[in-house]
């Protein structure tokens, strides 16, 4: 506690100084101004002993002198009327500054610097009381500065960890606010914030509610850069709940109303990412991973922490489509070294196990690496293809040499449970992916000789369509000639 008290002294008396420093330069800008009015609007100037009157000249107010003691707003009366307890947390400094200058640059340097101390100490409800009082100083500075001030304190909430129900509940409290105070600007960038914080949360119908009235009086506006983030988000709430047609509609609404503005590279990249991992998911890998490209060069521009997930998905389009080779060379690549951590290392390990079809070696990479593997919805989807697909290769490959064998010795070469064989060469029957049956009384799998088609079939087929055409002729002839 003695430590903290003394970081916040020495921040106290950093702000004072800045505020200080301000003041005496207010103070003496405003002095010249004063010695300039007055020499230039006096009345009378003398002329050789004789008084000469000036010609009459507009008269300019010289700006109020600064009250130090007596101009206090009303934010700042609130601000001083807090607890001991938070003015130790640096309540007392911002309170000084308001009380010694009115200047608004000093005052939203100071909400800057007490929201970053309040960020580094994770108090977010402190955070959250510190933005229902500034509400009486909202009234009082223009909307633009309200908004930044507003947004900036709800993305230094968002960096606490563990703070999305905080979070929640912050946006839902602005968006109270500025419907009864009219400020419908700064209500859609917050209901749009609580819309992606409700998608986290996975409460998807609330979220889809939320956004359907957003993007119609978005529209009615015709603002087109916030109507981009609300079709974005659109697109991914769709894709959460499975529904890749809606999705890929609110992609392309996206993309429609990018090309009329400019979008800046990281929202660029994000609508890149985004169509790479539609397309992933329509199984087009090929498509998808020059998607995934794009938004890698973007992200990794700006130096975005979303580059390794984009190099992360470039390496998953190359496992789907047997290209598992490529992955070492991508990863030791200049680009690639930069991000070298376990992200990476999960997929170079998926790679190895393709590579080397061993389904032994998969498994160890998905226990080894669960959390970027299992718990990346994306990746895990995927993945859980790529095994099935290696599992039917390593069994196909097994029973090719026998018309009769034992499923537990299958089971026992394949390295697996006798339950879990049994299933999927059952799937695998019913799929015909192979001619056989299961013999359950004596736990065999008997396989057929594949059926030879006989070629007559097809040419029978082929016969009949030919018939069939002739006759419709035939018929559209004869109707000509009875009409």
């Amino acid at each position: 506690m003695g430590e903290m008290e003394i970081k916040g002294d020495q921040q106290d008396a950093r702000l004072c100084n800045l505020a200080e420093v301000s003041l005496n330069e207010e103070r003496a800008a405003a002095q010249r101004h004063e010695r300039k009015r007055r020499k230039k609007n006096a009345d009378e100037v003398k002329d050789g002993g004789f008084k000469v009157p000036k010609p009459p000249q507009f008269k300019t107010q010289a700006p109020p002198p600064l009250r130090s003691k007596s101009l206090i707003s009303s934010a700042s009366i609130s601000l001083l009327q807090t607890p001991p307890t938070q003015q130790k947390l640096g309540y007392l400094s911002f309170s000084h500054v308001f009380v010694i200058s009115s200047s608004l640059r000093v005052k939203e340097q100071v909400i800057s610097n007490l929201s970053d101390l309040l960020t580094q100490e994770k108090k977010g409800e402190e955070l959250r009381s510190l933005l229902t009082r500034l509400r009486p100083f909202f009234s009082v500075i223009p909307k633009a500065k309200t908004a930044k001030i507003v947004r900036g304190i709800i993305d230094a909430v968002a960096k606490i960890p563990n703070t999305s129900d905080l979070q929640i509940s912050l946006c839902k409290e602005m968006v109270l606010w500025t419907r009864a105070e009219k400020r419908t600007f700064l209500r859609q960038r917050v209901e749009a914030r609580l819309a992606a914080l409700l998608m986290e949360s996975k409460e998807y119908s609330e979220a889809l509610t939320l956004l359907s009235s957003l993007v119609k009086e978005v529209r009615r506006l015709d603002d087109k850069l916030l109507l981009v983030d609300i079709d974005l988000l659109e697109s991914k709430l769709h894709f959460s709940l499975r529904n890749l047609p809606k999705a890929k509609a609110a992609l392309t609404a996206a993309r429609t109303a990018a090309n009329a503005i400019y979008v800046p590279p990281a929202q660029q990249g994000t609508i890149d990412l985004q169509s790479g991992i539609l397309h992933a998911e329509e199984k087009d890998y090929k498509t998808a991973y020059s998607y995934f490209f794009e938004a890698f060069e973007a992200f990794n521009a700006l130096e975005d922490p979303r580059a390794v997930y984009s190099l992360k998905y470039m390496l998953l389009c190359k496992i789907m489509v047997s290209q598992a080779d490529d992955v070492a060379g991508i990863i030791s690549s200049k680009s690639g070294l930069q991000y070298v951590g376990p992200e990476l290392d999960a997929m170079k390990a998926v790679a190895d196990a393709h590579s080397k079809r061993s389904l032994k070696l998969f498994e160890s990479a998905l226990r080894d690496y669960k959390a970027q593997l299992d718990e990346d919805p994306i990746v895990h989807r995927h993945l859980s293809t790529l095994y099935d697909t290696l599992l039917e290769q390593n069994l196909c490959r097994l029973i090719e040499p026998f018309s009769r064998v034992e499923i537990a010795h299958v089971a026992n070469l394949i390295e697996l449970p006798v339950s879990h064989v049994e299933k999927k060469l059952s799937q695998m029957i019913l799929d015909k992916k192979f001619a056989g049956t299961l013999d359950q009384g004596a736990g065999c799998l008997i396989i057929f000789d594949d059926p030879k088609t006989d070629a007559i079939f097809p040419a029978t087929l082929e016969t009949i369509s030919n018939i069939g055409k002739v006759v419709d002729s035939l018929y559209t002839r004869s109707a000509k000639i009875m009409a």
